[in-house]
């Protein structure tokens, strides 16, 4: 006898599908993990307190925060660790440190580093360096990881941003004066020599967030300001390299206008080829936490994903864009519900704002209670710094990594399949779908004894509940004892269940 397969889905799949955000998920065809990089977390040293900003120059990666240690990866508050204080610098093939330790006597919130990689500047609270007069900003070589000599704009007040492009540093934050000269909370000085520049956007609030165009014809800034240079700006605007005055941005828009219940900060942009991406944090009741796309010429809304949770930090590799956040409630982009949450680490299509195929997780602590806080990348890694202290349930604090090294996470392990035998010649198999962290789209297979019966794809995500597959196994022979296990695949992982034996009747 010929046999049937009869795939159902079950009620359970129609209620999860709910939950599924529409259309075909997104993931690329890299096997074993369907974004630019894996949730599995690679070995990196952690920090004693906060990690506030990255910044990658080679194979160094940059870190500032308010911590004063480092330790090795594994290890407890106090074993293993050594002196950093505020800045830091690491390997980024192996996340060792380097030998980079300047001495400052305060915080760091702001690092960039120079397009041709011989830069890095430190911007924050601190007000000394090594000794020296620092006044919140300070540069040191890659190479020799001095401080540049006779470099010393002084800044009045914090430094909360910084972008490099050709030889101007851009600066954004909380101050009032450079060089005794008024600058209201923006301003830039010249790479080669510190001097202070005549860009004055003025802004009326802090600025906690600058990059600019890949092409470098625009600086984007954002923060919690409501006007630039006297007129209405609210929180993003595309400004002129030279002049420093606004361009046209429609998506900024998108923002809501404070008002007593809701103030929506920009925390972070980044941009990448043509388009330039928007991290938000809001302060009230359903206020927007979420990320927007832009084109970076005309200003115009790509896209806007609606999430609640407050967004630190974005980084754009390829065609994804990966988010640190708080994210508890992001139904509104067809994703997970409120109570499925926080989902600290996301990652969405960066061509439609679709929530793509990465979940691993932080914890939040420290004093934001956000968890990640900055993110950077040398274009096959996301490095990830914050005010967390467990990285996928292990313990990890402050800084961790996750790169594009073959393999990924595998599957969960499934479940036994239900067997039953109810009708002549016939059984009943059904199996429940797994989630993967950093796949959507899974491959199940179901072998009787070694012989394979039956393979289909299906979707889950981990805030979504299991989907049922049920496949009837026709042409048996009465009274054979036939055992079934399933076998799933995310292209390199495989796990196999454990078997479910039925006499047929």
């Amino acid at each position: 006898m010929k046999k049937v397969v009869l795939a159902v889905v079950t009620a359970a799949a129609v209620v999860a599908a709910a939950l599924v955000p529409s259309g075909r998920p997104v993931e690329a065809a890299t096997p074993g993990f369907g974004s630019a990089v894996s949730a599995v977390s690679q070995p990196a040293w952690q920090t004693n307190a906060s990690v506030n900003a990255l910044a990658v120059a080679g194979n160094t990666v940059y870190a500032g925060g308010l911590f004063t240690r480092i330790r090795q990866p594994g290890k407890p508050l106090g074993q293993g660790d050594a002196a950093r204080t505020y800045v830091a610098a690491f390997n980024r093939s192996t996340g060792a440190p380097t030998r980079f330790a300047p001495k400052l006597n305060g915080a760091v919130w702001s690092i960039a580093t120079s397009p041709d990689g011989k830069w890095v500047v430190i911007g924050g609270d601190f007000t000394t360096v090594n000794g020296l007069s620092r006044k919140r900003i300070a540069m040191f070589s890659v190479a020799t990881g001095k401080l540049v000599a006779g470099w010393d704009p002084a800044v009045s007040y914090r430094v909360a941003a910084l972008a490099i492009a050709g030889n101007t540093v851009y600066l954004g934050g909380a101050f009032g004066r450079v060089d005794n000269v008024t600058r209201e909370r923006l301003a830039a000085v010249t790479l080669n020599t510190g001097v202070l520049l005549p860009w004055d956007p003025a802004a009326d609030d802090d600025v906690h967030a600058i990059d600019l165009s890949d092409d470098g014809s625009r600086v984007f800034v954002g923060g919690g300001f409501e006007t630039l240079q006297g007129e209405e700006h609210h929180a993003l605007a595309m400004l002129n390299t030279t002049t420093g005055a606004a361009y046209p941005m429609p998506a900024a828009a998108a923002i809501p206008e404070t008002t007593p219940g809701c103030d929506s900060r920009v925390k972070d942009i980044d941009t990448l080829g043509t388009k330039v991406f928007v991290a938000n944090a809001g302060h009230g009741d359903d206020c927007y936490d979420g990320v927007l796309a832009a084109d970076a010429s005309s200003g115009k809304l790509l896209w806007q994903s609606h999430c609640l949770g407050a967004t630190e930090a974005i980084k754009a590799i390829g065609n994804w864009l990966y988010k640190g956040s708080h994210a508890h409630d992001c139904s509104k982009d067809g994703g997970f519900p409120e109570g499925a949450g926080p989902h600290h680490l996301l990652v969405y299509s960066a061509i439609t704002g679709k929530l793509g195929p990465w979940f691993p997780n932080t914890n939040w602590g420290g004093t934001t209670q956000v968890g990640p806080l900055a993110f950077a990348s040398g274009g096959n890694d996301v490095w990830a710094g914050g005010d967390f202290t467990r990285v996928n349930g292990v313990p990890q604090q402050g800084l961790t990594r996750f790169t594009n090294a073959p393999g990924g996470a595998p599957p969960a392990v499934p479940a036994a399949p239900k067997v039953s035998s109810t009708r002549v010649h016939r059984a009943t198999v059904s199996f429940t779908t797994v989630v993967d962290a950093d796949n959507i789209s899974l491959t199940y297979t179901l072998y009787r004894g070694t012989t394979k019966v039956g393979s289909w794809k299906r979707s889950s995500y981990p805030w979504t509940k299991p989907v049922v597959t049920t496949f009837g196994d026709t042409g048996l022979t009465s009274g054979q004892s036939v055992a079934y296990h399933v076998e799933v695949s995310d292209g390199r992982n495989v796990r196999k269940s454990a078997a479910a034996a039925v006499r047929i009747r």
